[in-house]
């Protein structure tokens, strides 16, 4: 349960930055969209996007990878869908914002590793 408030609290931020950065992508004028929008997000995430994964493994392979940044634009998109006031305008504005939600979750994830980066565990011999 920690793992996905922590992946929540990145996912706001991946998408608070992803809005201001691109004027196609948009939460509505109220903060609360934002924070819905990165729970169903990540939700998404956590139980669409590895099945989706698991399905779609030979065009994954066949495009040497491409196929599964499809995906993730794929997510944000079942987001705008699910989520009434979180918008992405076009197709090129989701590849955008996949590709900036992927950035700021990779450095997020890099200041903050998860429980089991951190563990260190020693054996007594």
């Amino acid at each position: 349960m920690q793992k996905l408030l922590v992946r929540w609290v990145c996912n706001v931020v991946a998408l608070f930055v992803a809005a201001w950065i691109l004027s196609g992508i948009s939460y509505g004028s109220q903060w609360w969209t934002l924070f819905i929008a990165a729970a169903v997000f990540t939700l998404v995430n956590a139980w669409v996007k590895p099945i989706l994964a698991i399905l779609s493994i030979p065009f994954i392979v066949l495009t040497l990878g491409l196929f599964y940044f499809l995906i993730n634009v794929l997510m944000l998109y079942l987001t705008d869908w699910i989520v009434p006031d979180f918008e992405i305008r076009t197709f090129w504005w989701g590849v955008l914002a996949a590709i900036i939600v992927s950035i700021v979750n990779g450095l997020l994830n890099l200041v903050m590793p998860d429980d089991d980066s951190r563990r260190v565990r020693y054996r007594s011999y």
